[in-house]
Formats: C-alpha cells, sequence, structure tokens
C-alpha cells in the first residue's frame, strides 16, 4: 500500500476569504516503511500572508516572490499524489486548501478525492485517545517523537514528524489486553473517518468576540481552581 503523508503551510485560515497555499510537503510510506522519496515546494500565492500566519510558520512574502505559482507545479504534484492514500492531520483544512487550487486551474483536473483516499490522523487520535489535547506536538509527546526541531511549523518537517507519529500511534495494539492488530485497527479507522467526495463544503460557525471572551474566563476559573493544570488552556 502506498501512502503520502502530507502537509501544507497557507496565507491564512480560509480559502474562500482568498488564502492560499504556499507550501506542500510529502513523505511517501509504501508497506508502512519511509522509503525516503518526498516531494517540497514553496509556492508563490499572489497574495499577502497574514501576519498571523508568519508568526506560525515563518515564511514571508518576500521569501516566496521568486517561488513558482500552483499552476506552475500542479501537474507534478498530481503525479506524486495519485493513487495514494493520503495521511494527513486535520485533513479537512488541507483537503480544502488544494481543492481550492485545483479549481483555480484551466482546465480544473478535479477534487483530491478523485485521485486519492484521505485518512485523518487528528479523527485516529481522537479515537484512540478522547478527552485529551491531539495536536501534533501532544502526540510527539505522547508517543516519545523528537519534534525538537519544530521552532515553527514548516509542511515538509511537519510531515516527516507525523509519518513517525502516524507509525507509532496505528503500529501496535489499541489497548492493554485486546491484542488488536494494526490492519485491523487500519480497518475500523478508514470505515469511521475516510473523506467522502462531491461532499458539501464545511460550514463554519465561529464563536461571537463575547463568547470568546466567557470561554477564555472559564478556562482562567478552570486553570486556577486546578493549579495550573487545564490542559485546554495552552491548546
Amino acid at each position: 500500500m502506498r501512502q503520502i503523508v502530507l502537509d501544507t503551510e497557507t496565507t491564512g485560515l480560509e480559502p474562500r476569504q482568498g488564502h492560499r497555499i504556499i507550501e506542500i510537503g510529502c513523505v511517501e510510506l509504501v508497506n508502512r516503511k519511509l522509503t525516503g522519496n518526498h516531494y517540497h515546494q514553496y509556492i508563490q500565492p499572489d497574495r499577502d500572508i497574514d501576519e498571523g500566519a508568519i508568526e506560525v510558520h515563518g515564511i514571508t512574502n518576500e521569501f516566496l516572490a521568486d517561488k513558482p505559482r500552483f499552476n506552475d507545479i500542479a501537474e507534478d504534484f498530481l503525479t506524486f499524489i495519485r493513487g495514494a492514500e493520503l495521511v494527513i492531520h486535520n485533513a479537512p483544512f488541507d483537503v480544502g486548501f488544494i481543492d481550492h487550487e485545483f479549481n483555480m486551474l484551466t482546465p480544473v483536473p478535479g477534487s483530491v478525492n478523485d485521485f486519492c483516499t484521505v485518512l485523518d490522523t487528528l479523527q485516529v487520535a481522537r479515537q484512540m485517545h478522547p478527552g485529551q489535547r491531539n495536536s501534533l506536538d501532544a502526540l510527539c509527546k505522547r508517543y516519545d517523537i523528537d519534534n525538537s526541531q519544530r521552532e515553527k511549523h514548516g509542511a515538509l518537517l511537519d510531515s516527516e514528524i507525523l509519518a513517525d507519529v502516524y507509525l507509532a500511534m496505528t503500529g501496535g495494539q489499541v489497548s492493554l489486553g485486546l491484542g488488536v492488530a494494526q490492519e485491523q485497527v487500519h480497518e475500523h479507522v478508514e470505515q469511521v473517518i475516510r473523506l467522502q467526495g462531491k461532499r458539501e463544503p464545511l460550514r463554519v460557525i465561529r464563536a461571537s468576540a463575547e463568547e470568546l471572551q466567557e470561554h477564555q474566563q472559564y478556562l482562567q476559573n478552570l486553570d486556577k481552581a486546578s493549579d495550573g493544570q487545564c490542559v485546554w488552556k495552552g491548546e
């Protein structure tokens, strides 16, 4: 089985607001083994990057000025991922951005689900560790994966780290005593969280400023009551 562990960096959070992909990083797994084959590309987005996004990944408008545009790299990217299972942490985000880029091409080649299947490791982690933090950094800590080089987000580095996390997370028993093989875990996960093609765009309901303020106050109270042990406050 061929899998591509994929991550992207973007100019912002919402493609419907005109935000674009600025970096794609992928590593290849064949039969759950890293092959050393990878795909990595920076992309000139023809728009400014949000300041908040720059704080996350450190990629600047000046750095991208001489990089190719998505339509220049689309064919090579599609060739690399075609026919594989994409392994992505918080897959709807990355898939939504990739589909947005595909839709801006002429002719439109299709959507991600026309070329690949998708496995969302965030949903896998939430099923395996309900009620716990399941960010990539939290999973690295839980599975003893070295992420010391991850000072900022980067698509290729994050895909390499996610590959290690995915293999650790799905490589053994689900819980002590059950003896569930990895193949059974993977089969169960596929039935639950595979993204369907031709689906409606995800509806985003944003909290109001008042709701956000009340939420932060609640977390502060909870953190104080638990002597600084509130796990949601830092997520």
